[in-house]
């Protein structure tokens, strides 16, 4: 889709004008993928604008930046605010928030080193990854040919700009397949994720989820739904699944900031459960809206309140 240009960008340090926010042909990232970023969603609540998880969020941008050696000036605190700021200047009620961390202009080889390290924080309305009909009603996914890179060779928990186009070459094989979305394996056959979400399946009523371990992100709204599964009265594992777990299970679906909760209907063609969005996704997706949205009081420490946006819901 295309991005709609809001009014400022914080780069740097300071909210500079959206068409100012502007890079070097030669800045190391682009050339090399040298960088990280992080996804977070800003929602309208009756109590005015917040953003889902902004400090879990936070962190992990830190964590990775960290693991790519890259040293940045902003404490968590710092980057929060900053956060909050980007979204309040662009007086935006709901928004997708995209922190990147970079090497810049200056240096060029593999070694990163002596480039700069770059920052900025970028905000623009972008409805659910995925679409709102397949919130409702799920989507058609398949395994891909291409496997999940291997933890010995970057690590997922680092995310890393390079380590998405694994996920680009995954997810363009399987729109040209006619499906919505790829789910990878690793070299070792287990599943792993979609090629931007977590996944789940139901067996024998219980919620299993792929461990950190075969190599998937720790997703914070992986964890924010294994969570709300427990409220419910689920059991949740994390266990490694091998594909035909899926074609069997009762049900599928997956989760991510940008695509949110989003029903399985069906793996490489074959149904799963009733080839329909099945009613323990779609209860665990309306419980996660209801989080987001302020709706739930157990849950309003997950929302990171904006001041200075006006709101009507």
């Amino acid at each position: 889709m295309t991005i709609p240009s809001v009014d400022y960008i914080w780069q740097d340090g300071k909210l500079v004008a959206w068409e100012q926010a502007q890079v070097h042909v030669l800045t190391h990232a682009l050339h090399y993928g040298s960088g990280a970023f992080e996804g977070l969603r800003c929602y309208a609540t009756p109590q005015g604008p917040a953003i889902f998880r902004l400090r879990d969020h936070m962190q992990r941008f830190l964590n990775s930046a960290r693991l790519l050696f890259m040293e940045l000036p902003w404490s968590l605190d710092e980057l929060c605010e900053a956060v909050r700021a980007t979204v309040a200047a662009n007086k935006l009620e709901q928004c997708y928030i995209r922190p990147l961390v970079f090497r810049g202009y200056g240096s060029m080889g593999v070694d990163p080193l002596e480039a700069p390290v770059q920052c900025i924080i970028a905000v623009w309305p972008w409805d659910s990854y995925l679409g709102e009909e397949a919130l409702a009603s799920g989507v058609d996914v398949g395994i891909s040919s291409w496997r999940q890179r291997s933890p010995n060779a970057f690590p997922p928990q680092v995310k890393a700009t390079a380590s998405y186009l694994n996920s680009g070459l995954a997810h363009v094989e399987a729109v040209r397949h006619g499906y919505h979305e790829a789910i990878l394996l690793s070299e070792a056959g287990k599943v792993c994720e979609g090629s931007g979400e977590n996944l789940f399946i139901v067996h024998d009523g219980a919620l299993i989820t792929p461990p950190i371990s075969d190599g998937v992100l720790a997703g914070i709204t992986r964890d924010s739904v294994m969570e709300l599964a427990r409220d419910s009265g689920m059991q949740v594992r994390e266990e490694s699944l091998v594909r035909s777990q899926l074609y069997l299970a009762q049900e599928c679906f997956m989760s991510g900031t940008a695509a949110e909760v989003v029903p399985v209907r069906s793996c490489d063609g074959i149904k799963i459960g009733t080839g329909k969005a099945g009613p323990i996704a779609l209860g665990l997706q309306k419980a996660y809206f209801a989080c987001v949205h302020g709706e739930d009081a157990q849950h309003l420490d997950w929302l990171a309140f904006v001041e200075g946006v006006s709101h009507g819901v």
